[in-house]
């Protein structure tokens, strides 16, 4: 595994470099007045294909290796590399033709995405088949449908959700290194090395892609790296309650409360208003601690002065999602207390939202 990391972090450095010095032209045709710009320059949106490749390289690999005579302890299964790679790549080619055009409808986007789910269901046979809670696990498994519509859901909008965190260098990419590392930590907790290594070769892959997108800014993942980790990340996650009883399947939904949490609350904020929820707006958690948090930096350069605030809005964000994945490892087989920091974060979340709307931010985090 620890072969895996440095492979795919390898390839996704290098072919990061390339994208840098080949991707440049394309920058040029993302507008400077989108709301969700906070960057001066031309700076390439190609993340996405550079992790995509690292991974093909890394799951292909796990495929392959032990039929080359290489020994190791991860079992061999090339119809799982194949479905990974064919939806990733599905899920890749979705947010690079936005990347690259701008032009996109989020209801194509939506329905390409629901594409995506369908095949990796087909693939992998994945569904939901029990919540956790015994009064309710029987007439759950009674309607198998539920089980695959509730899949096909995390597919879907795990995506977008990490698209929408997706605003400042490093935070959506350290997130998922994090949510990485906690599903590699507990599918080893139940002896599932295969799927540790899954998931290993995308925080690899993503770690590679992060030297050159924290604190420099040289590539961003774009809506291909965003849809890359929420694809990859939402199977790996029913893939391991599927597989495992003793595996509570509240465990995922804490782990990746923060993206989950921003995609409903966008939802609702711009539905209470009458707007639709693709149209984008700079009204973000994170947007907001970049605009009422963060202090201003007094540089004479317009490009470094927004590049330095930019990069101290990620770590607050980071701390919060810790917060979350934390009791989720510590608890992940323990469902009433899983549902318990569910709540606990939901109302931390909403109510760290309303206070830096009110101006009512404690002086101490204004830094």
């Amino acid at each position: 595994m620890l072969f895996l990391l440095i492979l795919c972090f390898v390839s996704a450095f290098v072919a990061a470099a390339l994208v840098i010095r080949y991707g440049r032209g394309h920058a040029r045709r993302y507008a400077a007045g989108v709301p969700q710009r906070f960057h001066v320059g031309h700076v390439p949106r190609l993340g996405g294909i550079a992790m995509l490749a690292a991974c093909s390289i890394g799951w292909g690999w796990m495929a392959v290796s032990q039929r080359l005579g290489i020994p190791n302890q991860i079992r061999s299964d090339v119809w799982l590399a194949a479905a990974l790679c064919t939806v990733s790549f599905l899920g890749v080619a979705v947010g690079t033709v936005e990347d690259l055009s701008q032009r996109l409808p989020v209801r194509f986007r939506l329905l390409l995405t629901v594409a995506a789910s369908a095949l990796a269901i087909w693939m992998l046979g994945l569904s939901v088949s029990r919540l956790g809670l015994p009064w309710l696990d029987g007439a759950w498994a009674a309607m198998p449908w539920l089980g695959v519509f509730l899949a096909a859901l995390a597919i879907t909008g795990l995506p977008h959700a990490f698209n929408l965190i997706d605003g400042y260098n490093g935070l959506a990419g350290t997130v998922a290194v994090v949510c990485c590392f906690a599903l590699a930590y507990v599918a080893l907790q139940v002896g599932d090395r295969q799927l540790a290594a899954v998931v290993l070769v995308l925080a690899g892959a993503t770690a590679g892609f992060l030297v050159w997108n924290y604190p420099r800014g040289l590539i961003f993942a774009g809506d291909g790296g965003a849809y890359l980790w929420g694809v990859v990340i939402a199977i790996a996650s029913i893939l391991l309650v599927q597989r495992h009883a003793q595996v509570s399947p509240w465990f995922p939904l804490l782990l990746l409360i923060y993206p989950v949490l921003e995609t409903l609350f966008s939802i609702y904020r711009k539905a209470s208003r009458g707007q639709s929820p693709g149209v984008a707006d700079a009204l973000h958690f994170h947007q907001l601690i970049y605009r009422r948090i963060v202090r201003e930096v007094f540089e004479d350069d317009e490009a470094r002065r927004m590049l330095m605030r930019n990069n101290r809005t990620s770590p607050y964000l980071w701390g919060f999602a810790v917060m979350t994945v934390l009791p989720a490892v510590l608890f992940w087989d323990r469902t009433p207390l899983l549902m318990v920091f569910i709540i606990a974060s939901v109302v931390v979340y909403v109510r760290a939202y309303v206070s830096i709307v009110r101006f009512k931010v404690p002086r101490w985090l204004r830094r």
